[in-house]
């Protein structure tokens, strides 16, 4: 199936700048259509330079293909295009009349699911694909846990392959039917299921001829039109202090600012407002912002806050209003995904990141491991491997000012890291990650920690 959408002139920068952005992912399994689906997202939406086109043709032609093999198009390393897979997260950019997207491609082998986990952490939605052959799978369940672990707001199940089972109804209806209960028991909030052809371009921009029997949207469509939230301004506010700068100039002699990007909420000039985690407070001075001085500015903005008081605050700290600061704990209970390959020990040490801070720690008991087939825990695993998610108890040697991940999806986020070599260990969500099931209650006592 060709695209029978007209040529568009490209977006003017007004235009673009007037339209909503979404970030959103695909996930799927080895073979399942990802980056075709991508690639004829890409084309099929005039997305594609002519000089990418062209490459793209020449490589398929070499291959003896009759037709351009769109999934080049996000598959980039040397290593993705011999081997017919996906390995690094592809992020695409393009626009719409009606919306400006960034796209995250994730690969859909196991021992990638770290990188779907990289891709899906900063998603509104997640477009996860199903080979409808194969239907359901084991991968499948885990990126649907991973999104949910993740709590992206939607979730679009594609049938993919639809041509290769005859377009039929009742293979899409049964697919449908199972992912949905699976993901409705994990906790995803909005699940939307697409029968679709990548390869064909059914139900991907355009309507399919093929099965009149949908009448629901196409991915475009649906990823157009889809509610998304961007206004954090209402979200607890805070400002992780990413550094303190102090000039020392003649012109400015006593400037000392504490410059970060405003993670939530919004601060004012005047309000009262608290350094974590030493608990100091004291008020607004004043707030820089591109060279110029405002009297309120608000998140994703890069700002410097200037403070009435001369109080010793550091590159780690946790600016917040005074009326609304989160409790420091050294105790953290947390939903992980591990993505290292070297496994997760009780009693392993580690360093914890939480914003711009980072201190030791040590994993103090994993009470459970989820298992994906039938999302039972089983309690106590004693170690998590590489994929595995599963809770954990950490101890760490500083309070850190932590969010619940469900109040707040970057300051209740943290990873941790191998202090031998600064490998990227597990990454974790504080508090309770997923609607069900309830973790394991681990009664055991606290005894027996270093710090």
């Amino acid at each position: 199936m060709t695209s029978t959408t007209e040529p568009t002139e490209p977006l003017s920068v007004e235009q673009l700048s007037a339209t909503t952005l979404l970030r959103f992912a695909t996930a799927g399994s080895v073979d399942d259509g990802k980056s075709t689906l991508v690639g004829r997202l890409l084309h099929d939406s005039k997305s594609v330079l002519t000089d990418q086109l062209e490459a793209v043709e020449r490589v398929s032609a070499s291959r003896g293909q009759d037709a351009p093999d769109l999934a080049l198009l996000t598959d980039g390393l040397r290593a993705e295009r011999e081997q017919g897979i996906t390995i690094d997260v592809a992020y695409r950019y393009f626009a719409t009349a009606r919306r400006r997207f960034i796209l995250a491609d994730t690969p859909g082998h196991v021992q990638y699911t770290r990188n779907m986990v990289t891709g899906a952490s900063t998603a509104d939605l997640a477009v996860v694909l199903v080979d409808a052959r194969n239907g359901v799978i084991e991968q499948t369940r885990r990126h649907a846990a991973v999104a949910a672990l993740l709590r992206v707001p939607h979730v679009v199940l594609a049938v993919n392959k639809m041509d290769l089972v005859e377009y039929k109804e009742s293979v899409f209806a049964a697919i449908a039917e199972e992912f949905t209960a699976y993901a409705s028991e994990l906790g995803v909030p909005e699940i939307t299921t697409i029968p679709i052809s990548a390869l064909a371009g059914d139900n991907v921009v355009d309507a399919s001829a093929n099965m009149d029997w949908y009448g629901g949207p196409t991915v475009l469509e649906h990823l157009e039109t889809v509610p998304v939230s961007h206004d954090l301004g209402h979200c607890h506010a805070r400002l992780p202090v990413q550094y303190v700068i102090r000039p020392q100039t003649a012109e400015h002699p006593d400037y000392r600012g504490y410059a970060g990007q405003i993670a939530a909420g919004s601060f004012r000039v005047g309000e009262s407002v608290t350094v974590l985690p030493s608990g100091r407070t004291t008020k607004v001075a004043g707030i820089d912002l591109l060279g110029k001085q405002v009297d309120v500015a608000w998140t994703p903005q890069s700002v410097t806050l200037l403070l009435e008081d001369d109080i010793d605050v550091s590159r780690g700290d946790l600016i917040v209003p005074s009326k609304d600061a989160p409790p420091t704990t050294q105790d953290v209970e947390a939903t992980v995904c591990h993505v290292a390959d070297q496994p997760l020990t009780v009693g392993h040490r580690v360093l914890l990141k939480h914003g711009t801070r980072t201190v030791k720690a040590i994993v103090k008991d994993i009470p459970s491991r989820l298992t994906l087939d039938d999302l039972s825990l089983h309690p106590h695993p004693g170690q998590l491997v590489a994929n595995d998610i599963g809770r954990v108890k950490i101890r760490a040697a500083e309070p850190l000012p932590l969010d619940s991940y469900a109040d707040s999806r970057r300051t209740g986020a943290f990873i941790l890291i191998d202090p031998a070599d600064g490998t990227t260990l597990t990454a974790g969500m504080v508090g309770e990650s997923f609607a069900a099931p309830q973790p394991v209650k681990d009664e055991s006592d606290d005894d027996g920690w270093d710090f």
